[in-house]
């Protein structure tokens, strides 16, 4: 049974980013626009990954959740959202023009939003753009984040024809009092039934989400949701940390009067999730992700092939290069990144007008690429081989500390907290340094000291 350390929890817990990308979407610059993205698009056909992922953006919700940071709308009718998805369609025909063809896609994600709640038959058009301008490797994944509370079995035996294999489940909490007050409605179909439904036509890699830290969470509460979820059996469980910042999302602040649950009592929900999950037979996958041992998330990290992007863990058979579209989607490319306008009205307006609707991005130079192939093998994998990164860019493994800024000093900290392991140009995660690993990332992030940005604590 893991007890946490929590001085070295609270030693380490500061702001800092969460690296779901290199660099963070704080750097990103409206510089970078429709021209830049076509041109990092050509050149991203010559760049490794070969395999093509797709981010599918629907930014429609039935009703908004209190607690999310998602660009999210409510109450447009039936013609607008019909639109919406006549828009990116369109966008998906050109951008993917310049998509090479010999390249295969591996990946599709949806996400929102709540993609599950529009009509089945927008979903079945805008899937069939993408299988009329992608090539389709035989081995893919099509998965869906889908909300329970709208999501029945006549859906997912739609998206099931579809060719949809993978389904996220966002469940957040059992208790009724919580989800009230994250204005989140309960499941429609029992979710262990859902689960046990959704394996049986086919369904693989299907994620239960839980979020700890909201609104009328006891230990002892989030203790009984946690022992709910897996009883339901999916093949991954996540138990994401609440992050408050009402400052940067407004709708946060409503959650306030209700109160919230204190930095021990979450890091006490933590680490009971955390023991549960393992006892029950679940492999850890970074701070607060688990899969089953035969999942291939588990086999990757065994291997030290896990991946992360935008849309959460990959390997890295499966992942590509990410081509994102529709309102607010980022396009994650070897050479850069790309950000859509946020608003539906100026999507769509660019859209029609100019086929692209780029609002922000950055272009990364190798010292960057560098930087960004080391934090991910931290973040995934508590593993970096140094010569390797070295090899795969094809320099020596001095250019590769100088892009990284390196200072023994920087990580000291971390060696004396028996934390972190260097050792021949390989650097090992230890014991809790999984737990602080954001923090082990930023001692490897040059970019920090230009302070851009405004981040979540860490732990």
């Amino acid at each position: 049974m893991l007890t946490f350390d929590r001085n070295l929890l609270e030693k380490y817990n500061i702001a800092g980013p969460r690296y779901t990308s290199y660099p963070p979407a704080t750097f990103f610059h409206e510089e970078y626009g429709n021209e830049a993205y076509k041109k990092s698009v050509v050149v991203s056909n010559q760049e490794k990954p070969e395999n093509v992922s797709v981010y599918i953006h629907i930014p429609f919700c039935p009703q908004l959740c209190t607690f999310c940071g998602c660009t999210t709308y409510t109450g447009m009718g039936d013609s607008k959202i019909e639109k919406y998805i006549n828009t990116l369609i369109k966008e998906i025909d050109l951008v993917s023009q310049d998509v090479s063809k010999d390249r295969k896609l591996t990946q599709v994600h949806w996400g929102g939003g709540t993609p599950n709640a529009i009509a089945p038959e927008l979903i079945s058009k805008v899937t069939e753009a993408i299988k009329r301008n992608f090539n389709f490797a035989d081995e893919y994944e099509m998965a869906m984040e889908c909300s329970p509370a709208y999501l029945d079995y006549a859906m997912v035996d739609h998206l099931r024809e579809l060719g949809f294999n993978r389904i996220s489940l966002g469940v957040q909490d059992f208790k009724q009092e919580v989800l009230t007050a994250i204005n989140r409605r309960p499941a429609k179909v029992p979710v262990n039934e859902m689960i046990a439904y959704l394996k049986k036509i086919g369904f693989s890699g299907i994620n239960l989400d839980l979020v700890y830290g909201l609104p009328f969470q006891t230990r002892e509460s989030f203790n009984e949701t946690v022992k709910q979820a897996i009883e339901a059996n999916p093949d991954r469980l996540v138990t994401f940390s609440y992050a408050h910042i009402p400052s940067v999302i407004p709708r946060q602040r409503m959650l306030e009067q209700y109160g919230l649950p204190g930095a021990d009592e979450k890091i006490a929900m933590l680490e009971d999730a955390y023991n549960m999950a393992v006892d029950a037979g679940y492999v850890p996958i970074g701070m607060d992700h688990f899969a089953k041992p035969e999942d291939e998330f588990a086999i990757a990290l065994t291997e030290k092939k896990l991946h992360r992007n935008f849309q959460g863990y990959c390997t890295r058979e499966t992942t590509g290069q990410v081509y994102g579209f529709g309102t607010s989607s980022i396009s994650q490319l070897f050479n850069a990144y790309s950000q859509n306008e946020k608003t539906i009205k100026k999507y769509m307006e660019r859209i029609e007008q100019e086929g692209r609707a780029v609002v922000r991005g950055y272009r990364l130079n190798q010292n960057e690429q560098i930087v960004r192939q080391v934090i991910n093998e931290i973040m995934c994998n508590y593993f970096v081989d140094f010569k390797q990164v070295a090899s795969d860019f094809n320099v020596d493994t001095s250019v590769v500390y100088s892009a990284l800024e390196f200072q023994l000093e920087k990580i000291q900290s971390f060696v004396d907290d028996q934390l972190l392991e260097l050792n021949n140009d390989e650097l090992t995660v230890k014991g809790q340094g999984r737990f602080v690993v954001r923090n082990i990332a930023m001692a490897f992030d040059p970019a920090l000291k230009k302070g851009k940005g405004q981040y979540s604590k860490t732990v």
